[in-house]
């Protein structure tokens, strides 16, 4: 599907709807006289996220731990912590959401190439292609897995697909070991191939060299500057930078597959002339699931991503904003006869997801289930 071909619907009164809430959510910025941007709390977390990442790379490699399976739980705790620095800080700042200034946002948006990715791959893929058309099969690549994995009743229907929602968390684990050696290469020479890069004035050929300098780079520091000042065998360090990035990659699956591969996820497709729907505001709506509204921690620790329902609306609003003007949302949703999604824990989102998976495996017609906190 060529995305420039996708419109959203212009009905007046799913307008009406997005001009209120966005009213209404300036409004609260007016009259509390916050910042949409981050806060106190929010930079004390970049700090606090970013020491403890370099406190336990430095044990990694400053000869301070000789116990193999000591080490292989510093390289555990590495990629949960890594998993937190890209649900907060690095989120935030690719969306411009961190700080009104852009070379901040650029910065700190930048840490992704530190963590396995690459950032012009990521903010083509997940602000340009995710936020633009959530669940749109052909144009969203956060459903499209390969043949491996059905995310959406659009995609081909396969025999083993009967047993995904068994098999999916060991490939949920797998998904920044792919980042890290194939899949950025093969996205980038789509990017390029189908008009992405272009559209965003970017080059191919600086786009490459910037690629490659960051895998030498991401390699260089977090694996063999480890293997040559780690006081525990190479296989050890290798086996710990795997299971780092077990984790990473589970974690980050399971926060972010659970926002919109649910029951009550809706999967759009387009009319003869291109056109989905709803708009594009309440395509955010039909298509994602807030969860856990009430766990602290867990919205401390992913950035605020259970609040996706808001997160999708005004993604460059700063995460520690989602809880406050989730009301507004949920309130003015209810009052255009809108859904809102939200479950009451995790372990719900998780369950429901691992149900979704199931039955998308089946091959038989789905119906979008309402869900209600």
């Amino acid at each position: 599907m060529n995305i420039q071909d996708i419109k959203f619907s212009r009905d007046r009164g799913q307008k009406e709807f997005s001009l209120a809430l966005r009213k209404r959510v300036n409004d609260y910025f007016k009259t509390t006289g916050r910042s949409r941007f981050a806060d106190t709390p929010m930079v004390v977390k970049t700090i606090v996220l970013l020491a403890i990442f370099g406190g336990i790379y430095a044990s990694i490699i400053g000869g301070w731990v000789s116990s193999p399976w000591l080490m292989i739980g510093l390289w555990t705790l590495l990629g949960i912590v890594t998993a937190g620095i890209g649900f907060s800080v690095m989120h935030d700042a690719n969306h411009g959401a961190y700080s009104r200034n852009k070379y901040v946002n650029a910065v700190l948006g930048y840490v992704i190439n530190f963590i396995g990715g690459f950032s012009i791959n990521w903010k083509i893929q997940h602000n340009t292609l995710h936020h633009s058309f959530t669940n749109v099969h052909g144009a969203d690549e956060d459903i499209d897995a390969g043949k491996l994995l059905r995310f959406s009743p659009e995609q081909e229907h396969y025999w083993f697909h009967r047993f995904q929602h068994i098999y999916a968390w060991f490939l949920y684990s797998l998904m920044t070991h792919m980042w890290i050696t194939t899949k950025d290469f093969k996205q980038l020479i789509r990017y390029r191939d189908n008009g992405l890069l272009e559209q965003h004035e970017i080059s191919f050929g600086r786009a490459l060299s910037e690629l490659l300098f960051i895998k030498v780079l991401y390699y260089g520091y977090l694996l063999v500057i480890p293997i040559v000042f780690s006081p525990v065998s190479w296989w050890v360090t290798l086996i710990g930078f795997a299971i780092m990035h077990f984790a990473l990659g589970f974690l980050l699956a399971c926060v972010f597959q659970t926002a919109h591969v649910m029951e009550s996820s809706l999967f759009p497709g387009t009319d003869g002339e291109g056109e989905l729907q709803h708009n594009w505001a309440v395509h955010q709506l039909m298509t994602t699931t807030n969860y856990a509204p009430n766990n602290r921690i867990l919205s401390w620790f992913v950035g605020g991503l259970n609040y996706q329902v808001e997160h999708h609306l005004f993604p460059n609003i700063c995460h520690t904003h989602y809880r406050r003007i989730s009301q507004i949302v949920k309130e003015t949703a209810e009052e255009y006869n809108l859904p809102y999604h939200t479950l009451p824990s995790f372990r719900s989102a998780l369950r429901i997801h691992w149900r979704m998976l199931r039955q998308l495996g089946s091959g038989g017609e789905l119906s979008p289930i309402p869900i209600k906190g």
